[in-house]
């Protein structure tokens, strides 16, 4: 692997608020895509008393090479975790709280209804928090996205991840077309519903495959982005081509705002869930506007 530059490396502090989010997610039995997918801000997330929530199991259906989500058999689906995610969401005082799962290519509806029941529960407990929806790409199944969107959540988020010429060498079992149209579909069915996307960098992508991708975005109506830096979970995962500078984050920062995304974040450490509450407030400032 090549060595990490300083920009990628982060301390850890606040262990006492990071224990006590632990115990917390412990005790109700909840995976975070936090610890699933070894995202380097935990530290900070848990000793803040923040997390995402993944649900569904810890195991995925996909293959993708660029995961560190464990693959393999699927699990049974938890009937008590969306109330448990609500019960969390009010210990944590989450303001704003973002749900992920992994793939589950083996329920007829992709977990649609889980979803669904998770938001309503969060509604339940947590009248005045925000939600946001990560989620997988049903196999094109619209039926069962607007199951999701008609439970109402603030943002509905689906990953491109990558640029599409990567696409059958990164995410294999996924189509791009069917992503962007996945993205196109929930303005259709909902247009109060904010749409979400991020993409992962140092994959060997070139800038105009990113441009580009900026620009199909905005066609279907996405309103925020994320770019953030891939980092190699393994040996076994897909390699990691080069380390994108600092630098060239804020300008695809800049040039995503000026293509009129509402919002975006753009950062070596930024990762789609990561301080989502700053997007979510972005989005609240634009519509008072």
């Amino acid at each position: 692997m090549i060595d990490r530059p300083k920009w990628i490396k982060k301390r850890i502090t606040n262990m006492e608020s990071i224990e006590e989010t632990t115990a917390i997610l412990r005790g109700l039995s909840l995976n975070t895509v936090c610890e699933g997918a070894q995202c380097p801000n935990i530290g900070e997330c848990f000793g803040n008393k923040t997390a995402t929530f993944m649900i569904m199991g810890e195991v995925c259906t996909r293959r993708c090479r660029f995961c560190a989500v464990p693959k393999g058999e699927a699990q049974c689906l938890d009937d008590k975790e969306p109330a448990n995610i609500g019960i969390a969401c009010s210990k944590l005082g989450l303001e704003h709280v973002v749900i992920t799962s992994v793939t589950r290519d083996d329920i007829p509806d992709g977990g649609a209804g889980h979803f669904a029941k998770t938001v309503s529960e969060i509604r339940r407990q947590n009248p005045n928090t925000t939600i946001e929806l990560l989620i997988p790409d049903l196999q094109g199944d619209w039926e069962a996205l607007k199951v999701i969107i008609d439970s109402k959540p603030d943002i509905l988020n689906h990953n491109l991840e990558t640029v599409p010429v990567l696409y059958d060498e990164v995410r294999p079992q996924a189509n791009y077309e069917r992503s962007l149209e996945l993205l196109k579909k929930v303005k259709e069915i909902d247009k109060n519903i904010h749409t979400k996307s991020g993409i992962m960098l140092g994959l060997g992508e070139k800038e105009e495959d990113v441009l580009k991708l900026m620009d199909d975005l905005i066609g279907v109506g996405c309103d925020i982005l994320t770019v953030g830096q891939y980092l190699q979970p393994s040996n076994e995962h897909i390699d990691l081509k080069e380390y994108i500078h600092p630098d060239k984050f804020k300008e695809y920062e800049r040039i995503g705002l000026e293509k009129g995304f509402k919002y975006v974040a753009s950062g070596p450490l930024v990762r789609s869930s990561f301080n989502a509450s700053i997007g979510m407030k972005k989005l609240e400032e634009t519509s008072c506007e």
